[in-house]
């Protein structure tokens, strides 16, 4: 558990720093592209400035204009316009210049510019004025989206490296899995085949009580069920259409027997005899085996499990429910990670290996459907009742 809530708090802190990185990168870009938008009203006032001595040229006819001229000229960035007082375009300057002819489009940009930044005055001699408007130029246009289009590439980047990584982690747990599951398969095998062979010898012996004999059997006959359990992990099962009542019951009486006269385990029929879904037999009955186990773990020994049946035209959800103590919301999906565990002993892989079992062989869908803390947790598992062809 120690491990999970470490793993959490370094999500926690990547992210925070990702997110002071992406503030900072915004805020100067930002910055920059205010500082450039400055100069480029500064370099529009000048422009406006030559415009200005230009229209009034009549009256400082001895003045040399040649620098007025490379003013003016050597604004190639900027788009303007400039409009008399009824916002008639007088000219206009580095704008599409296929298009500089076209009314419609110069009227468009107009208002665009107008929508920008605030026009430019040109006080004339003559008492009239003109105006300057203005908008950002291209570099500075690009550079304002720049922040974010850095941002959503570095963030892409992030989202596909988690993804390879991820589903490089999970091969190696499933590698994992396989190799454990093949080799406890194995070490059963040599154990039981023993035992089997000590039955028959001790069925001979006449002061052995068949009774005992008959016990003995069942204990070797569970652990060929686990042996075959585990030996399925890694391989694809075969599923068979298979009462799932029936299934349900098996394993409940199976659990009844091993656990105290205190917990109550019931199954909702809904009054049907049969339902057929295709499961593999010995793989689902673990997986309910193990939530009626994590159920009487967290009820303490004491408390009652109901599992429900809801049987629909496509979908077959079973439902159990326990009076434990309960999961907070922000572990419904933790829960079922490897090596999670609230208890002192074990593993922490039931649950994850239930949702294996569920998920990749039987194509269905297991979640924690309700929980609250104190007041008991209801699974769901959600199964196909016909296989795809």
């Amino acid at each position: 558990m120690n491990v999970y809530n470490k793993k959490q708090e370094w999500k926690l802190i990547l992210l925070i720093v990702a997110i002071i990185i992406g503030a900072a990168s915004l805020w100067y870009t930002n910055d920059l592209v205010k500082s450039l938008s400055r100069e480029e009203r500064k370099k529009v006032e000048l422009w406006a400035e030559g415009t200005k001595q230009l229209a009034n040229i009549n009256e400082n006819a001895n003045q040399d204009f040649s620098f007025i001229f490379e003013v003016i000229k050597n604004n190639e960035t900027v788009p303007v316009i400039l409009t008399d007082e009824k916002d008639n375009i007088i000219s206009a300057r580095n704008l599409d210049s296929l298009k500089a002819n076209d009314e419609a489009y110069l009227q468009k940009q107009l208002e665009i510019m107008k929508l920008s930044h605030e026009p430019i005055v040109i006080e004339l001699v003559d008492g009239h004025r003109n105006f300057i408007y203005y908008k950002d130029s291209t570099i500075l246009s690009q550079l304002s989206y720049y922040p974010f289009i850095q941002l959503g590439v570095i963030f892409l980047f992030i989202f596909v490296s988690y993804l390879a990584f991820s589903s490089s982690r999970k091969a190696e747990q499933n590698q994992v899995w396989v190799g454990m599951s093949k080799e406890t398969a194995h070490q059963l095998g040599t154990p039981i085949s023993s035992l089997m062979a000590w039955v028959e010898i001790l069925k001979q012996e006449k002061e052995i009580s068949p009774e005992m004999i008959i016990e003995v059997q069942k204990d070797i006959k569970r652990l060929e069920t686990i042996t075959e359990r585990f030996s399925k992990i890694g391989s694809t099962p075969i599923l068979l259409p298979t009462d799932i009542i029936e299934v349900l019951n098996n394993s409940v009486n199976y659990i009844r027997t091993r656990s105290s006269n205190r917990v109550s385990i019931t199954v909702n029929q809904q009054n049907q005899d049969k339902i057929f879904v295709p499961v593999n037999i010995a793989l689902f009955e673990w997986v309910i085996e193990n939530l009626c186990k994590n159920a009487i773990d967290a009820m303490g020994g004491n408390g009652s499990i109901a599992i429900s049946i809801i049987d629909s035209i496509q979908v077959l959800y079973i439902d159990i429910k326990d009076t434990g103590k309960g999961i907070s919301k922000s572990k419904y999906k933790t829960i079922f990670q490897p090596g999670y565990t609230t208890k002192k002993r074990g593993w922490g892989l039931g649950l994850s290996l239930s949702k294996r079992i569920i998920e990749s062989y039987h194509e269905g869908k297991i979640f924690v459907k309700n929980s609250e803390v104190n007041n008991g947790t209801t699974f769901r598992i959600m199964l196909k009742k016909k296989q795809k062809n």
